[in-house]
């Protein structure tokens, strides 16, 4: 009887366990990583075009 009482009390626990849904999983967002340039990338054209103009007038 006991063990009988015993499986009944073991039972009762283990689906009240499992009622209910399952907590949502976390994902945490992918980390995004941009290629930096260089700083002397951005002031090339503007030197280039500022050659030509110079070459121009000096014409």
């Amino acid at each position: 009887m006991k063990k009988l009482v015993l499986a009944a009390a073991l039972t009762a626990a283990a689906s009240t366990a499992f009622a209910g849904a399952p907590a949502d999983p976390i994902i945490e967002a992918p980390v995004i990583v941009e290629e930096t340039r260089s700083s002397s990338g951005g002031i090339i054209l503007p030197l280039l075009l500022l050659l030509v103009v110079v070459a121009a007038v000096a014409d």
